[in-house]
């Protein structure tokens, strides 16, 4: 069956004028060389912890939202609104208290502390200045904003600071 469909194919192939090329290989790029095992290793790393930070910062972050819009971060709604089961929700919240970063009363809720806030500030603001560079470049609201959410966890303080200069050089341009 395999010979007929083969046998067929280069029929249609023949009628059609369909013309078959060998990819040219002056096209293809070189392979770059692996980089040095230490190298690969700090960046496999440093994207591993960036994963990990990342929840907790996407905690802090809509605990700071809710304590702001409603003057209450109950667990519940936290789990609702990050799409994670109420299980979920608890550990990561006890993980934020030994990382110093939240505090939970009993009936009440869950607070954040003096470094919780300066850590959803921070978050927030590079949240900020990535979905600016992403509509400065073109990309629709929506999408900058959702976006944002998994780019923003990821970028260093060197591309940072890029980012904020390249929204400033932005700027200036739009006033002359």
């Amino acid at each position: 069956m395999w010979s007929a469909a083969r046998h067929g194919l280069a029929r249609w192939i023949r009628r059609e004028g369909v013309e078959l090329r060998k990819p040219s290989t002056d096209r293809a790029k070189p392979m770059q060389p692996l980089p040095a095992e230490q190298t690969q290793a700090r960046r496999f790393g440093k994207a591993r912890s960036a994963r990990s930070t990342a929840v907790l910062e996407d905690y802090v972050e809509l605990i700071s939202d809710l304590l702001g819009t409603t003057g209450e971060a109950r667990p519940t709604d936290i789990a609702r609104r990050l799409g994670v089961s109420h299980p979920t929700a608890i550990d990561t919240i006890a993980r934020l208290k030994r990382e110093d970063l939240v505090t939970a009363r009993p009936y009440r809720g869950v607070f954040l502390t003096e470094k919780g806030e300066t850590l959803a500030k921070r978050v927030r603001a590079r949240h900020r200045l990535v979905v600016d560079v992403l509509l400065a470049l073109g990309v629709p609201q929506e999408a900058a904003e959702a976006d944002a959410e998994g780019i923003e966890h990821h970028v260093s303080d060197v591309t940072l600071k890029a980012f904020a200069e390249f929204i400033r050089d932005a700027k200036d341009r739009r006033k002359a």
